[in-house]
């Protein structure tokens, strides 16, 4: 059990992005029967949305799309995360500058765009909590999904 490879998801406040693919990344270990080989968890860098459950229009897409067991209460990145953890997926590159900004001296984890794994190169996952209706919602759904997926194809074979 100690031996799993270990992701942290994060995005601004844990509430959209990071939730969403924390969601899909249990789906696939699912799907993939990989839950004795991955852990994955999300996070935020700012405590907004602190205790909080998802935003109701990410549930609402995870269901939409059968990922209906899923729960989480929004919390913020902690040094110790960046010891936990083998890789730390940012949604943008904001995200990047301030995992950088905050990071302990002596880290394990790679920091990376979760993007950097979109076969369709698009690099940022743009955060759909200010928009009135659910399309951002979808976009960051359809991209977190492809990223993940070949995340998993691409980083399974070493498990």
């Amino acid at each position: 059990m100690n031996n799993k490879k270990k992701v942290l998801m994060i995005c601004l406040g844990n509430t959209c992005r990071s939730t969403i693919a924390e969601a899909i990344f249990k789906y696939f270990m699912m799907e993939m029967e990989l839950t004795n080989n991955w852990k994955v968890d999300s996070a935020g860098l700012k405590g907004y949305h602190l205790g909080q459950t998802p935003d109701e229009r990410a549930i609402s897409i995870l269901r939409r799309n059968g990922i209906i067991n899923y729960s989480h209460h929004a919390r913020v990145i902690s040094p110790e995360d960046f010891l936990i953890f083998d890789w730390i997926l940012a949604m943008d590159n904001d995200n990047i500058t301030e995992l950088m900004q905050i990071k302990p001296q002596i880290i394990r984890a790679q920091i990376k765009l979760l993007g950097e794994y979109d076969p369709n190169g698009k690099n940022i996952i743009r955060d759909p909590y200010c928009d009135d209706d659910c399309s951002g919602f979808v976009e960051v759904y359809e991209q977190c999904f492809r990223c993940i997926k070949n995340f998993l194809q691409i980083h399974q074979t070493n498990s």
